[in-house]
Protein backbone atom coordinates (compact mmCIF):
# COMPACT_ATOMS: atom_id res chain seq x y z
CA UNK A 1 0.00 0.00 0.00
CA UNK A 2 2.69 1.96 0.58
CA UNK A 3 4.74 1.17 -2.12
CA UNK A 4 1.36 2.24 -4.19
CA UNK A 5 0.73 5.61 -2.24
CA UNK A 6 4.54 6.25 -3.43
CA UNK A 7 3.74 5.65 -6.49
CA UNK A 8 0.75 8.14 -7.19
CA UNK A 9 3.06 10.35 -4.96
CA UNK A 10 5.85 9.94 -8.33
CA UNK A 11 2.90 11.55 -10.69
CA UNK A 12 3.64 15.58 -11.57
CA UNK A 13 0.91 17.87 -9.62
CA UNK A 14 1.17 19.61 -13.43
CA UNK A 15 -0.18 16.33 -14.81
CA UNK A 16 -2.95 16.63 -12.38
CA UNK A 17 -4.13 19.46 -13.40
CA UNK A 18 -4.02 18.71 -17.31
CA UNK A 19 -5.81 15.88 -16.32
CA UNK A 20 -8.78 17.90 -14.82
CA UNK A 21 -8.76 20.87 -17.71
CA UNK A 22 -9.61 17.80 -19.56
CA UNK A 23 -12.12 16.48 -18.37
CA UNK A 24 -13.86 20.10 -17.73
CA UNK A 25 -13.32 20.72 -21.10
CA UNK A 26 -14.83 17.21 -22.50
CA UNK A 27 -17.91 18.15 -20.44
CA UNK A 28 -18.36 21.53 -21.60
CA UNK A 29 -18.54 20.52 -25.85
CA UNK A 30 -21.77 18.23 -24.96
CA UNK A 31 -25.28 19.94 -24.72
CA UNK A 32 -26.51 21.91 -22.56
CA UNK A 33 -23.23 23.68 -22.50
CA UNK A 34 -22.69 22.83 -25.67
CA UNK A 35 -19.29 24.52 -26.64
CA UNK A 36 -18.55 22.44 -29.32
CA UNK A 37 -15.43 24.26 -30.72
CA UNK A 38 -13.48 22.84 -27.50
CA UNK A 39 -13.44 19.67 -28.78
CA UNK A 40 -10.57 20.40 -31.26
CA UNK A 41 -8.85 20.92 -27.77
CA UNK A 42 -10.83 18.90 -25.42
CA UNK A 43 -8.68 15.91 -25.29
CA UNK A 44 -4.87 17.73 -25.68
CA UNK A 45 -4.51 18.52 -21.64
CA UNK A 46 -5.05 14.16 -21.37
CA UNK A 47 -2.41 13.68 -24.13
CA UNK A 48 0.43 15.90 -22.79
CA UNK A 49 -0.29 14.74 -19.03
CA UNK A 50 -0.05 11.16 -20.32
CA UNK A 51 3.50 11.90 -22.24
CA UNK A 52 4.64 14.45 -19.38
CA UNK A 53 3.81 13.28 -16.03
CA UNK A 54 7.04 11.80 -14.15
CA UNK A 55 10.37 12.77 -12.91
CA UNK A 56 12.99 9.96 -14.59
CA UNK A 57 13.96 7.89 -12.35
CA UNK A 58 18.22 8.57 -12.50
CA UNK A 59 19.62 11.75 -11.57
CA UNK A 60 19.35 14.73 -14.16
CA UNK A 61 22.61 16.92 -14.27
CA UNK A 62 20.70 19.95 -16.52
CA UNK A 63 18.55 22.39 -14.92
CA UNK A 64 15.09 21.55 -15.31
CA UNK A 65 12.81 19.11 -14.78
CA UNK A 66 12.48 16.43 -17.71
CA UNK A 67 8.94 14.82 -17.28
CA UNK A 68 8.58 11.02 -18.72
CA UNK A 69 5.32 9.36 -20.26
CA UNK A 70 3.57 7.61 -17.45
CA UNK A 71 3.87 4.21 -16.48
CA UNK A 72 1.38 2.13 -17.90
CA UNK A 73 -0.71 2.05 -14.47
CA UNK A 74 -0.03 5.32 -14.30
CA UNK A 75 -1.06 6.44 -17.27
CA UNK A 76 -4.23 4.39 -16.58
CA UNK A 77 -5.32 5.61 -13.42
CA UNK A 78 -4.97 9.34 -14.77
CA UNK A 79 -6.99 8.92 -17.71
CA UNK A 80 -9.48 6.70 -15.50
CA UNK A 81 -9.59 9.84 -13.05
CA UNK A 82 -10.82 12.07 -16.23
CA UNK A 83 -13.38 9.25 -17.53
CA UNK A 84 -15.01 9.83 -13.79
CA UNK A 85 -15.57 13.15 -14.04
CA UNK A 86 -16.31 13.73 -17.49
CA UNK A 87 -19.38 10.68 -16.89
CA UNK A 88 -20.42 12.78 -13.22
CA UNK A 89 -20.37 15.84 -15.58
CA UNK A 90 -22.04 15.00 -18.48
CA UNK A 91 -24.48 12.07 -17.01
CA UNK A 92 -24.83 13.79 -13.88
CA UNK A 93 -29.14 13.16 -15.20
CA UNK A 94 -28.41 8.96 -14.06
CA UNK A 95 -28.65 10.15 -10.51
CA UNK A 96 -32.19 12.21 -10.70
CA UNK A 97 -33.78 9.03 -12.77
CA UNK A 98 -33.02 6.53 -10.48
CA UNK A 99 -33.87 8.83 -7.49
CA UNK A 100 -37.36 9.99 -9.45
CA UNK A 101 -38.40 6.95 -10.98
CA UNK A 102 -35.95 4.03 -10.10
CA UNK A 103 -37.79 3.53 -6.95
CA UNK A 104 -34.20 4.37 -4.81
CA UNK A 105 -33.52 6.35 -1.87
CA UNK A 106 -31.34 9.71 -2.57
CA UNK A 107 -27.73 7.73 -1.53
CA UNK A 108 -28.68 4.47 -3.71
CA UNK A 109 -29.05 6.87 -6.64
CA UNK A 110 -26.03 8.38 -5.68
CA UNK A 111 -24.41 5.23 -5.44
CA UNK A 112 -25.45 4.22 -9.01
CA UNK A 113 -24.19 7.59 -10.54
CA UNK A 114 -20.98 6.90 -8.68
CA UNK A 115 -20.59 3.00 -9.84
CA UNK A 116 -21.95 4.36 -13.51
CA UNK A 117 -18.92 6.85 -13.82
CA UNK A 118 -16.21 4.51 -12.20
CA UNK A 119 -17.28 1.33 -15.00
CA UNK A 120 -17.39 3.26 -17.72
CA UNK A 121 -14.88 5.82 -17.09
CA UNK A 122 -12.17 2.53 -17.49
CA UNK A 123 -12.58 3.26 -21.25
CA UNK A 124 -11.11 6.42 -20.65
CA UNK A 125 -8.28 4.30 -18.33
CA UNK A 126 -7.36 2.04 -21.31
CA UNK A 127 -6.90 4.91 -23.67
CA UNK A 128 -4.58 5.98 -21.31
CA UNK A 129 -2.81 2.47 -20.55
CA UNK A 130 -2.53 2.05 -24.67
CA UNK A 131 -0.85 5.50 -24.60
CA UNK A 132 1.69 4.76 -22.56
CA UNK A 133 2.06 1.44 -23.77
CA UNK A 134 2.70 2.83 -27.38
CA UNK A 135 5.13 5.93 -25.96
CA UNK A 136 7.44 3.56 -24.09
CA UNK A 137 10.42 5.86 -22.10
CA UNK A 138 10.98 8.58 -24.42
CA UNK A 139 10.67 12.11 -24.00
CA UNK A 140 9.02 12.80 -27.29
CA UNK A 141 6.93 9.58 -28.63
CA UNK A 142 6.00 10.64 -31.93
CA UNK A 143 4.55 6.64 -32.51
CA UNK A 144 2.31 7.74 -29.05
CA UNK A 145 1.26 11.35 -30.87
CA UNK A 146 0.56 9.80 -33.97
CA UNK A 147 -1.18 6.11 -33.14
CA UNK A 148 -3.50 8.33 -30.39
CA UNK A 149 -6.18 8.83 -32.96
CA UNK A 150 -6.17 5.47 -33.68
CA UNK A 151 -6.11 4.38 -29.85
CA UNK A 152 -9.41 6.54 -29.40
CA UNK A 153 -11.24 5.59 -32.20
CA UNK A 154 -10.81 1.63 -30.74
CA UNK A 155 -11.39 2.63 -27.29
CA UNK A 156 -15.30 4.52 -28.52
CA UNK A 157 -15.36 1.11 -30.73
CA UNK A 158 -15.06 -1.23 -27.45
CA UNK A 159 -17.52 0.84 -25.39
CA UNK A 160 -19.59 0.63 -27.98
CA UNK A 161 -19.59 -2.98 -28.85
CA UNK A 162 -18.90 -4.81 -25.14
CA UNK A 163 -20.64 -2.33 -23.08
CA UNK A 164 -23.10 -1.16 -24.78
CA UNK A 165 -23.71 2.70 -24.26
CA UNK A 166 -21.92 4.78 -26.57
CA UNK A 167 -23.47 7.77 -25.19
CA UNK A 168 -21.28 10.96 -26.41
CA UNK A 169 -18.92 9.82 -28.91
CA UNK A 170 -16.73 12.69 -29.83
CA UNK A 171 -17.61 13.08 -33.66
CA UNK A 172 -20.96 13.83 -31.71
CA UNK A 173 -19.62 17.38 -30.88
CA UNK A 174 -19.46 18.22 -34.73
CA UNK A 175 -23.08 17.30 -36.42
CA UNK A 176 -23.73 21.02 -37.32
CA UNK A 177 -20.33 20.77 -39.43
CA UNK A 178 -22.34 20.01 -42.34
CA UNK A 179 -18.93 19.61 -44.61
CA UNK A 180 -17.40 17.87 -42.02
CA UNK A 181 -19.82 15.56 -41.19
CA UNK A 182 -19.94 14.22 -44.63
CA UNK A 183 -16.72 11.72 -43.42
CA UNK A 184 -19.84 10.23 -41.31
CA UNK A 185 -21.24 8.79 -44.92
CA UNK A 186 -18.16 6.56 -45.05
CA UNK A 187 -16.92 5.88 -41.63
CA UNK A 188 -19.48 6.39 -39.31
CA UNK A 189 -19.53 8.96 -36.43
CA UNK A 190 -15.76 7.21 -35.35
CA UNK A 191 -14.46 9.29 -38.25
CA UNK A 192 -15.40 12.45 -37.21
CA UNK A 193 -13.88 11.20 -33.49
CA UNK A 194 -10.69 10.44 -35.43
CA UNK A 195 -10.42 13.80 -37.12
CA UNK A 196 -10.81 15.61 -33.86
CA UNK A 197 -8.27 13.85 -31.91
CA UNK A 198 -5.54 14.20 -34.55
CA UNK A 199 -6.18 17.95 -34.35
CA UNK A 200 -5.72 17.51 -30.78
CA UNK A 201 -2.61 15.45 -30.87
CA UNK A 202 -0.92 17.79 -33.47
CA UNK A 203 -1.78 20.40 -30.43
CA UNK A 204 -0.44 18.25 -27.97
CA UNK A 205 2.58 17.49 -30.21
CA UNK A 206 3.18 21.69 -29.92
CA UNK A 207 3.25 21.55 -26.46
CA UNK A 208 6.03 18.70 -25.86
CA UNK A 209 8.27 19.43 -28.68
CA UNK A 210 11.11 22.11 -27.64
CA UNK A 211 10.34 25.74 -27.25
CA UNK A 212 12.41 26.73 -30.70
CA UNK A 213 10.10 24.24 -32.68
CA UNK A 214 6.45 24.95 -30.75
CA UNK A 215 5.36 28.05 -33.28
CA UNK A 216 5.33 26.62 -36.41
CA UNK A 217 3.03 23.54 -34.84
CA UNK A 218 1.11 25.60 -32.90
CA UNK A 219 0.27 27.95 -35.99
CA UNK A 220 -0.20 24.79 -37.77
CA UNK A 221 -2.80 23.07 -35.34
CA UNK A 222 -4.99 26.24 -34.43
CA UNK A 223 -5.36 26.79 -38.18
CA UNK A 224 -6.29 23.52 -38.70
CA UNK A 225 -8.97 24.06 -36.11
CA UNK A 226 -10.16 27.33 -37.68
CA UNK A 227 -10.36 25.79 -41.11
CA UNK A 228 -12.10 22.16 -39.96
CA UNK A 229 -14.61 24.60 -37.70
CA UNK A 230 -15.56 26.98 -40.23
CA UNK A 231 -17.95 24.29 -41.52
CA UNK A 232 -20.27 25.13 -39.67
CA UNK A 233 -20.35 28.55 -41.14
CA UNK A 234 -21.33 27.19 -44.85
CA UNK A 235 -24.62 26.84 -45.96
CA UNK A 236 -26.10 23.04 -47.29
CA UNK A 237 -28.54 23.45 -49.77
CA UNK A 238 -31.99 22.75 -48.97
CA UNK A 239 -33.20 19.19 -49.65
CA UNK A 240 -36.82 18.65 -50.99
CA UNK A 241 -39.86 17.24 -49.13
CA UNK A 242 -42.45 15.62 -50.90
CA UNK A 243 -44.10 14.36 -47.58
CA UNK A 244 -45.63 15.53 -44.32
CA UNK A 245 -46.25 13.04 -41.51
CA UNK A 246 -47.86 14.28 -38.14
CA UNK A 247 -45.75 13.77 -35.36
CA UNK A 248 -48.33 13.88 -31.79
CA UNK A 249 -45.79 15.31 -29.08
CA UNK A 250 -47.77 13.05 -26.22
CA UNK A 251 -46.45 15.06 -23.04
CA UNK A 252 -48.31 12.20 -20.92
CA UNK A 253 -47.33 12.40 -17.20
CA UNK A 254 -45.49 9.51 -16.02
CA UNK A 255 -47.62 8.39 -13.12
CA UNK A 256 -48.23 5.42 -10.86
CA UNK A 257 -50.45 2.50 -12.31
CA UNK A 258 -53.11 3.13 -9.82
CA UNK A 259 -53.60 6.80 -11.37
CA UNK A 260 -54.39 5.31 -14.84
CA UNK A 261 -58.06 5.36 -14.02
CA UNK A 262 -60.36 4.13 -16.62
CA UNK A 263 -61.88 8.12 -17.03
CA UNK A 264 -58.86 9.68 -17.17
CA UNK A 265 -57.26 6.60 -19.75
CA UNK A 266 -59.88 7.55 -22.42
CA UNK A 267 -59.67 11.24 -21.90
CA UNK A 268 -55.84 11.04 -22.89
CA UNK A 269 -56.82 8.72 -26.03
CA UNK A 270 -59.35 10.83 -26.95
CA UNK A 271 -57.21 13.85 -26.35
CA UNK A 272 -54.25 12.57 -28.86
CA UNK A 273 -56.89 11.37 -31.25
CA UNK A 274 -57.90 14.95 -31.74
CA UNK A 275 -54.85 16.40 -31.45
CA UNK A 276 -52.99 13.65 -34.48
CA UNK A 277 -56.07 14.48 -36.45
CA UNK A 278 -55.44 17.34 -39.50
CA UNK A 279 -57.99 16.96 -42.03
CA UNK A 280 -56.79 19.93 -43.80
CA UNK A 281 -53.53 18.59 -44.05
CA UNK A 282 -53.76 15.55 -44.94
CA UNK A 283 -50.59 13.37 -43.98
CA UNK A 284 -48.61 10.25 -45.28
CA UNK A 285 -48.20 9.39 -41.64
CA UNK A 286 -49.63 10.04 -37.64
CA UNK A 287 -46.90 8.94 -34.81
CA UNK A 288 -47.34 8.75 -31.23
CA UNK A 289 -44.38 8.54 -29.40
CA UNK A 290 -43.14 5.95 -27.05
CA UNK A 291 -44.25 7.07 -23.67
CA UNK A 292 -45.61 6.52 -20.09
CA UNK A 293 -49.20 5.21 -20.35
CA UNK A 294 -50.21 1.65 -20.32
CA UNK A 295 -51.03 1.43 -24.07
CA UNK A 296 -50.92 -2.00 -24.31
CA UNK A 297 -51.51 -3.57 -28.41
CA UNK A 298 -54.13 -6.36 -26.79
CA UNK A 299 -56.59 -3.67 -25.24
CA UNK A 300 -59.39 -2.97 -27.19
CA UNK A 301 -60.10 0.36 -25.74
CA UNK A 302 -56.35 1.57 -27.26
CA UNK A 303 -57.00 -0.61 -29.80
CA UNK A 304 -59.85 0.98 -31.16
CA UNK A 305 -59.07 4.62 -30.38
CA UNK A 306 -55.59 3.90 -32.74
CA UNK A 307 -58.04 2.34 -35.39
CA UNK A 308 -60.38 4.87 -35.58
CA UNK A 309 -58.02 7.01 -35.85
CA UNK A 310 -56.22 5.67 -38.70
CA UNK A 311 -59.45 5.70 -40.74
CA UNK A 312 -60.19 9.35 -39.85
CA UNK A 313 -57.31 10.54 -41.05
CA UNK A 314 -57.13 8.02 -43.68
CA UNK A 315 -53.40 7.32 -42.94
CA UNK A 316 -51.15 4.63 -41.99
CA UNK A 317 -50.29 5.18 -37.73
CA UNK A 318 -47.32 4.37 -35.98
CA UNK A 319 -48.08 4.07 -32.17
CA UNK A 320 -45.43 3.99 -29.49
CA UNK A 321 -47.15 0.56 -27.34
CA UNK A 322 -46.76 -2.11 -25.10
CA UNK A 323 -46.58 -5.60 -27.49
CA UNK A 324 -47.92 -8.68 -26.46
CA UNK A 325 -47.07 -12.12 -27.53
CA UNK A 326 -48.67 -15.01 -25.54
CA UNK A 327 -47.23 -18.64 -25.92
CA UNK A 328 -50.12 -20.81 -24.56
CA UNK A 329 -48.58 -23.87 -26.62
CA UNK A 330 -45.84 -24.18 -24.34
CA UNK A 331 -46.14 -25.95 -21.14
CA UNK A 332 -45.64 -23.16 -18.34
CA UNK A 333 -44.81 -20.46 -21.36
CA UNK A 334 -45.30 -16.96 -20.21
CA UNK A 335 -46.75 -14.06 -21.77
CA UNK A 336 -43.84 -11.80 -23.31
CA UNK A 337 -44.16 -8.03 -23.82
CA UNK A 338 -42.00 -5.56 -25.81
CA UNK A 339 -41.48 -1.86 -26.32
CA UNK A 340 -43.10 -1.84 -29.43
CA UNK A 341 -44.47 0.33 -32.22
CA UNK A 342 -47.01 -0.77 -33.57
CA UNK A 343 -48.25 0.15 -37.45
CA UNK A 344 -52.25 0.55 -38.37
CA UNK A 345 -53.35 0.81 -41.79
CA UNK A 346 -55.74 3.70 -43.14
CA UNK A 347 -58.20 0.58 -42.98
CA UNK A 348 -57.83 0.32 -39.29
CA UNK A 349 -56.09 -2.83 -39.22
CA UNK A 350 -52.97 -3.56 -36.87
CA UNK A 351 -50.40 -5.03 -39.54
CA UNK A 352 -47.31 -4.94 -37.87
CA UNK A 353 -45.12 -4.45 -35.09
CA UNK A 354 -41.24 -3.44 -34.07
CA UNK A 355 -40.16 -4.79 -30.75
CA UNK A 356 -37.48 -2.90 -29.06
CA UNK A 357 -34.10 -5.20 -29.49
CA UNK A 358 -31.64 -3.42 -27.54
CA UNK A 359 -33.25 -2.75 -23.98
CA UNK A 360 -32.38 -0.29 -21.38
CA UNK A 361 -30.61 -2.68 -18.72
CA UNK A 362 -31.92 -1.81 -15.06
CA UNK A 363 -33.94 0.35 -17.14
CA UNK A 364 -36.66 -2.28 -19.24
CA UNK A 365 -34.74 -5.48 -18.38
CA UNK A 366 -32.31 -6.66 -15.33
CA UNK A 367 -29.38 -8.77 -16.75
CA UNK A 368 -28.03 -11.59 -14.98
CA UNK A 369 -31.22 -11.64 -12.79
CA UNK A 370 -30.13 -14.52 -10.29
CA UNK A 371 -27.30 -11.91 -9.70
CA UNK A 372 -29.08 -8.68 -9.51
CA UNK A 373 -32.20 -9.67 -8.10
CA UNK A 374 -32.27 -6.56 -5.78
CA UNK A 375 -32.31 -4.43 -8.61
CA UNK A 376 -35.45 -5.66 -9.99
CA UNK A 377 -37.26 -2.27 -8.48
CA UNK A 378 -35.50 -0.18 -10.95
CA UNK A 379 -37.63 -1.61 -14.22
CA UNK A 380 -40.82 -0.89 -11.72
CA UNK A 381 -41.76 2.49 -13.71
CA UNK A 382 -40.94 1.23 -17.19
CA UNK A 383 -41.61 -2.75 -17.38
CA UNK A 384 -39.49 -6.12 -17.63
CA UNK A 385 -39.37 -6.64 -21.39
CA UNK A 386 -38.46 -9.09 -23.67
CA UNK A 387 -35.96 -8.61 -26.69
CA UNK A 388 -37.22 -8.21 -29.88
CA UNK A 389 -35.87 -9.76 -32.73
CA UNK A 390 -36.19 -8.40 -36.07
CA UNK A 391 -34.62 -5.13 -37.62
CA UNK A 392 -36.87 -5.39 -41.02
CA UNK A 393 -38.77 -2.15 -41.78
CA UNK A 394 -42.44 -1.86 -41.51
CA UNK A 395 -43.88 -1.28 -44.80
CA UNK A 396 -46.62 2.17 -44.57
CA UNK A 397 -48.33 1.57 -48.15
CA UNK A 398 -44.94 1.00 -50.18
CA UNK A 399 -42.87 3.50 -47.69
CA UNK A 400 -40.22 1.58 -45.88
CA UNK A 401 -39.78 2.93 -42.10
CA UNK A 402 -36.83 2.21 -40.14
CA UNK A 403 -38.13 2.04 -36.27
CA UNK A 404 -36.38 2.38 -33.85
CA UNK A 405 -37.12 3.35 -30.41
CA UNK A 406 -35.82 5.74 -27.29
CA UNK A 407 -31.94 5.15 -26.89
CA UNK A 408 -31.49 2.77 -29.61
CA UNK A 409 -30.73 6.23 -31.52
CA UNK A 410 -27.09 6.04 -30.09
CA UNK A 411 -25.94 2.77 -31.56
CA UNK A 412 -24.63 3.47 -34.87
CA UNK A 413 -24.30 0.16 -36.59
CA UNK A 414 -27.97 -1.19 -35.30
CA UNK A 415 -29.51 1.87 -36.87
CA UNK A 416 -27.66 1.74 -40.17
CA UNK A 417 -29.24 -2.16 -40.54
CA UNK A 418 -32.54 -0.92 -40.75
CA UNK A 419 -31.43 1.44 -43.59
CA UNK A 420 -29.47 -1.52 -44.98
CA UNK A 421 -32.37 -3.66 -45.43
CA UNK A 422 -34.37 -1.29 -47.24
CA UNK A 423 -36.35 1.21 -44.61
CA UNK A 424 -36.68 4.74 -46.34
CA UNK A 425 -37.33 7.09 -43.38
CA UNK A 426 -36.32 6.47 -39.97
CA UNK A 427 -38.75 7.00 -37.03
CA UNK A 428 -37.39 7.34 -33.82
CA UNK A 429 -40.06 6.82 -30.92
CA UNK A 430 -38.93 8.31 -27.83
CA UNK A 431 -39.53 9.47 -24.11
CA UNK A 432 -37.10 11.47 -22.41
CA UNK A 433 -39.47 13.09 -20.08
CA UNK A 434 -37.53 10.63 -17.60
CA UNK A 435 -34.98 13.32 -18.21
CA UNK A 436 -36.21 16.23 -17.29
CA UNK A 437 -34.77 19.45 -18.38
CA UNK A 438 -30.98 17.87 -17.77
CA UNK A 439 -28.88 17.80 -20.38
CA UNK A 440 -29.66 14.46 -21.69
CA UNK A 441 -32.98 15.54 -24.25
CA UNK A 442 -30.64 17.06 -25.86
CA UNK A 443 -27.66 14.82 -25.89
CA UNK A 444 -30.25 12.30 -27.31
CA UNK A 445 -31.30 14.59 -29.58
CA UNK A 446 -28.24 15.42 -31.18
CA UNK A 447 -26.91 11.51 -31.20
CA UNK A 448 -29.75 10.90 -33.30
CA UNK A 449 -29.27 13.73 -35.75
CA UNK A 450 -26.19 11.67 -36.42
CA UNK A 451 -28.00 8.42 -37.78
CA UNK A 452 -29.17 10.82 -40.42
CA UNK A 453 -26.29 12.31 -41.23
CA UNK A 454 -24.44 8.40 -41.65
CA UNK A 455 -27.29 6.83 -43.53
CA UNK A 456 -28.19 9.93 -45.44
CA UNK A 457 -31.62 9.17 -44.50
CA UNK A 458 -34.86 11.56 -43.47
CA UNK A 459 -35.26 11.02 -39.38
CA UNK A 460 -39.16 11.26 -37.83
CA UNK A 461 -38.47 11.93 -34.45
CA UNK A 462 -41.29 11.91 -32.08
CA UNK A 463 -41.11 11.89 -28.40
CA UNK A 464 -43.27 12.24 -25.45
CA UNK A 465 -42.05 15.70 -24.15
CA UNK A 466 -39.69 17.07 -26.78
CA UNK A 467 -37.81 17.83 -28.54
CA UNK A 468 -39.98 16.21 -31.77
CA UNK A 469 -38.21 17.24 -34.86
CA UNK A 470 -38.00 16.32 -38.72
CA UNK A 471 -33.92 15.61 -39.36
CA UNK A 472 -32.80 16.04 -42.75
CA UNK A 473 -30.30 13.65 -44.34
CA UNK A 474 -28.02 16.32 -43.24
CA UNK A 475 -28.68 16.49 -39.52
CA UNK A 476 -30.27 19.52 -39.59
CA UNK A 477 -33.96 20.19 -37.87
CA UNK A 478 -36.01 21.81 -40.55
CA UNK A 479 -39.19 21.84 -37.99
CA UNK A 480 -39.78 21.23 -34.77
CA UNK A 481 -41.91 21.85 -31.77
CA UNK A 482 -41.65 23.46 -27.98
CA UNK A 483 -41.27 21.32 -25.30
CA UNK A 484 -43.41 19.97 -22.50
CA UNK A 485 -46.56 20.68 -24.31
CA UNK A 486 -49.06 18.46 -26.17
CA UNK A 487 -48.69 19.39 -29.63
CA UNK A 488 -48.80 17.81 -33.20
CA UNK A 489 -45.77 18.94 -35.73
CA UNK A 490 -46.60 18.47 -39.03
CA UNK A 491 -43.14 17.18 -40.76
CA UNK A 492 -41.81 17.35 -43.64
CA UNK A 493 -39.64 14.34 -45.25
CA UNK A 494 -39.05 12.22 -47.93
CA UNK A 495 -38.38 8.72 -48.82
CA UNK A 496 -34.82 7.58 -50.00
CA UNK A 497 -33.61 4.58 -51.56
CA UNK A 498 -29.50 4.98 -51.94
CA UNK A 499 -27.40 3.96 -49.61
CA UNK A 500 -23.63 5.53 -47.94
CA UNK A 501 -21.03 3.65 -47.78
CA UNK A 502 -21.38 3.55 -43.83
CA UNK A 503 -25.50 2.10 -44.30
CA UNK A 504 -23.38 -1.13 -46.30
CA UNK A 505 -20.52 -1.42 -44.51
CA UNK A 506 -20.99 -0.43 -41.32
CA UNK A 507 -17.78 0.13 -38.96
CA UNK A 508 -15.49 -0.95 -40.68
CA UNK A 509 -12.80 2.23 -40.06
CA UNK A 510 -13.40 1.70 -36.36
CA UNK A 511 -12.54 -2.06 -36.89
CA UNK A 512 -9.16 -1.06 -38.82
CA UNK A 513 -8.64 1.62 -36.04
CA UNK A 514 -8.85 -1.02 -33.99
CA UNK A 515 -6.67 -3.86 -35.72
CA UNK A 516 -4.00 -1.10 -36.45
CA UNK A 517 -3.87 -0.71 -32.64
CA UNK A 518 -3.49 -3.78 -31.72
CA UNK A 519 -0.16 -4.44 -34.18
CA UNK A 520 1.69 -1.77 -33.04
CA UNK A 521 1.42 -3.17 -29.36
CA UNK A 522 2.92 -6.06 -30.31
CA UNK A 523 5.79 -4.57 -32.68
CA UNK A 524 8.12 -2.47 -30.77
CA UNK A 525 10.08 0.26 -32.10
CA UNK A 526 13.84 0.69 -32.06
CA UNK A 527 15.42 3.41 -29.94
CA UNK A 528 15.41 5.51 -32.98
CA UNK A 529 12.38 5.93 -33.74
CA UNK A 530 10.85 6.32 -30.39
CA UNK A 531 12.75 9.95 -29.93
Amino acid sequence: MCLLSFRVRQIHKRAWLLVLLSAGLQILIFPLPNLYVLGWVAITPLVVALLRARPPETLQIRAGIKLLPAKPWQAFLMAYACGILWYAGTCYWIYSVMRQYGGVNTPAALGILILFCMYLAIYHGVFGLLISLLAGNSHFSRRALLLSPVAWVAVELARTRITGFPWDLLGISQVDNIPLTRIATVTGVYGLSFEIMVVNAALAAAFLVPRGKRKPLLLAALGAIAVLQSGRLIPAPAIPADRTATLVQANVPILEGSDWTKEYFSSTLSDLSRVSFRGQNPSHLVVWPESPAPFYTSDPLFRDAVSNLARQANTWVLTGSIGIRNEPLTPGGATEIYNSGALVSPAGEWTSRYDKIHLVPFGEYVPFKRVFAFAGGLTKEVGDFSQGMSRAPLDAGGAKLGVFVCYESIFPDEVRQSANQGAQVFVNISNDGWYGDSGAYAQHLKQARMRAVENARWLLRDTNTGVTAAIDPYGRIVATVPRKVRTALEAPYALSQDTTFYTRYGDWFAYTCAIICLVALFIRPTQAARS
